[in-house]
């Protein structure tokens, strides 16, 4: 078993087409390591426990890997991600499965598949079950999740129960969501990789939202290799939002021709909005040293004029976008954990109107293109920066009260503001901590599989690091 839950998604895969495993075999070994490490399934989590998991769903998941292994024994030309198991963050619908965001609040089962499941379904994917999130995505911590580092520390949030699983090889493959960082924080905090995409790249419907215009939908593995096979199944429009056809046309998602060699890319300008903790400026320093190594040529342009502080219009859209939704719940208010009813009711006291919310949009606009012309005008293939400014925090105080963990957000939050795609990978761990630190790569809008080969380069330098079994 040992050897199969080490198996990411592209070597699973592989030794699903050479018939060297099964798609029931590799199902099972994921499925006993979830019932070894995982605990108790509960909404409150243990202190003990790792806890990535609100369902599992055996019975479902043994069907479809026996369907999966009949789809590999008679055809040749497959989907890579046949029998490949995955699980999916609990904002995700499943026809006929319980959605409840991680909360007592939503008990929705809804009729259809969200359109990442029903593509991952086609591709032949293998659902084990819903991973937790911070709830309804509203926080960086998870705070009901230990992460398998040390069970004491934050696995990082909103996603937080998928960088448990992936860290704990409890599965090969999982969906996160990021509106302030959440694909990339619990992957910085569990030493994972995941890819945050173009806004629109991936469709969000049938997904529970935050914020319906902050929101970006995202693959999580091990690898940011195992990412770019999700990303291309998971990829493409939103039939209710006509701007995510633009999205829909891709180049080849595999041609890994863009290098590190000859890029330049630019050390952040956004470095002091945070102060780093020792052991994160080691792994950043190990990054950009990584990247000269392999013939980048590293540049400081000064930031653009216009900034990087998105500051209290970013607040005004999100708890305007979260007050519009969870006024479905507004006799439930004492349901929620105390932290996402203060996001609430903070949506309700601002009270931002509609021209209010127009003319902030109206200034994101301004800030974003300021970027993309920054990009250009400097020649910018990505900007490196550290994906969050510490280690994994300690368990506890997350759901307190709103806000607590903004220093978690402060580096991620404003590339959900431009919708510009990153890739997040470890860089190493601590000297001090011995746990993972994260470094990024941004780029510019519809950027990502260029970045892809970028971050490709780099974790090949890197390398990834294993948890203690």
């Amino acid at each position: 078993m040992s050897e199969l839950i080490d198996l990411g998604v592209v070597d699973g895969a592989a030794a699903l087409a050479r018939r060297e495993v099964s798609a029931s075999e590799l199902t099972a070994a994921c499925l006993a390591r979830i019932r070894e490490v995982d605990g108790p399934h509960s909404h409150d989590g243990e202190p003990d426990a790792i806890n990535a998991w609100v369902r599992v769903y055996e019975d479902d998941a043994v069907a479809a890997a026996a369907r999966a292994d009949e789809l590999l024994a008679g055809g040749d030309d497959l989907s890579p991600l046949v029998g490949v198991p995955v699980g999916l963050k609990d904002l995700y619908g499943v026809a006929g499965k319980p959605l409840t965001a991680s909360s007592r609040v939503l008990a929705d089962v809804p009729e259809h598949d969200c359109d990442v499941w029903r593509r991952l379904r086609s591709a032949g994917m293998v659902l084990l079950g819903h991973t937790h999130t911070h709830e309804f995505a509203a926080g960086g911590t998870t705070d009901q999740v230990g992460n398998p580092w040390d069970p004491s520390r934050s696995a990082g949030g909103s996603s937080g129960g998928s960088g448990a699983a992936l860290a704990a090889r409890m599965v090969p493959a999982a969906t996160g969501t990021d509106t302030a960082g959440s694909l990339r924080i619990p992957s910085a905090c569990c030493g994972t990789s995941t890819i945050k995409p173009t806004r629109g790249r991936i469709s969000l419907a049938g997904v529970v939202p935050l914020s319906w215009s902050l929101d970006h939908a995202g693959p999580m593995a091990r690898s940011i290799t195992d990412c770019r096979v999700l990303l291309a199944a998971m990829a493409g429009p939103d039939r209710g939002r006509a701007e995510s056809a633009l999205h829909g046309v891709e180049p080849d998602a595999f041609a890994g021709e863009r290098s590190l060699a000859g890029s330049r890319i630019a050390a952040s300008p956004r470095l002091g909005v945070a102060d780093l903790e020792p052991d994160v400026a080691g792994g950043f320093d190990r990054a950009v040293a990584a990247c000269r190594r392999l013939g980048a040529t590293i540049v400081e342009p000064p930031a653009p004029a216009a900034g990087f502080d998105a500051g209290d219009d970013f607040l005004a859209v999100l708890t305007t976008d979260m007050r519009a939704y969870h006024q479905r719940f507004e006799g439930q208010l004492d349901q929620y954990r105390p932290a996402l009813r203060e996001w609430v009711e903070l949506g309700a006291r601002l009270g931002v109107t509609g021209e209010e919310y127009v003319r902030v949009q109206a200034r994101r606009r301004a800030m974003t293109a300021a970027w993309a012309d920054w990009f250009d005008e400097h020649r910018i293939a990505a900007v490196i920066e550290p994906t969050i400014p510490m280690v994994a925090p300690a368990r506890g105080d997350g759901y307190e009260h709103a806000g607590t963990d903004y220093a978690m957000i402060s580096l991620t939050h404003f590339w959900d503001w431009t919708g510009f795609p990153v890739v997040s990978i470890p860089s190493g761990l601590g000297a001090a901590s011995g746990l993972p630190v994260g470094v990024s790569l941004v780029g510019r809008a519809a950027s990502d599989w260029i970045l892809l080969d970028l971050g490709e380069d780099l974790q090949r330098e890197l390398g990834v690091p294993e948890p203690p079994r």
